[in-house]
């Protein structure tokens, strides 16, 4: 889930985890772990496999629910506004002005999350720099005060 969305807990057993607190121990140990073939065979788990892994069993542990997408899965306009943290007026919004690419299944708009992901980037690196130009401002006016306690 983007850090935009509200996160939703989830409750596991007492056994689930310990499982998981065992799992996470090994995955931050010195050895990598590799899944058991049928046949006894060691499989060596892919970097990218690994590492959506270890993200997983931490939110898990913190009772962050979890989803895997990929990045051609499509969503409602709904779903994209709740992914971006934005009203489904605004993002249809954007949409039409041609900002994110979208299709339409019937009269009904598709946003492929690859898109999503991409505007988050853009909108989020503009944010960036709109925050930095302003405290480069703040600075240069002598208006920056890092002793500032809100008295």
């Amino acid at each position: 889930m983007s850090k935009g969305t509200m996160e939703e807990t989830v409750q596991i057993s007492e056994q689930d985890r310990q499982l998981l607190e065992k799992l996470n121990e090994v995955i931050n140990g010195n050895e990598r772990p590799v899944l058991l073939g049928r046949e006894g065979a060691h499989i060596h788990f892919p970097e990218p496999v690994f590492h959506h892994l270890t993200h997983i069993v931490r939110a898990m542990l913190q009772g962050q629910s979890v989803s895997v997408l990929a990045e051609n899965e499509e969503f409602t306009t709904q779903a994209a506004a709740n992914f971006l943290g934005v009203s489904r007026p605004h993002l249809v919004k954007v949409l039409e002005a041609g900002t994110i690419p979208f299709h339409r299944v019937g009269s009904h708009r598709r946003v492929s999350l690859s898109d999503l992901r991409q505007y988050q980037k853009l909108r989020d690196g503009e944010r960036r720099q709109s925050l930095d130009a302003l405290t480069k401002r703040v600075e240069t006016a002598g208006y920056y005060d890092s002793d500032y306690t809100g008295d």
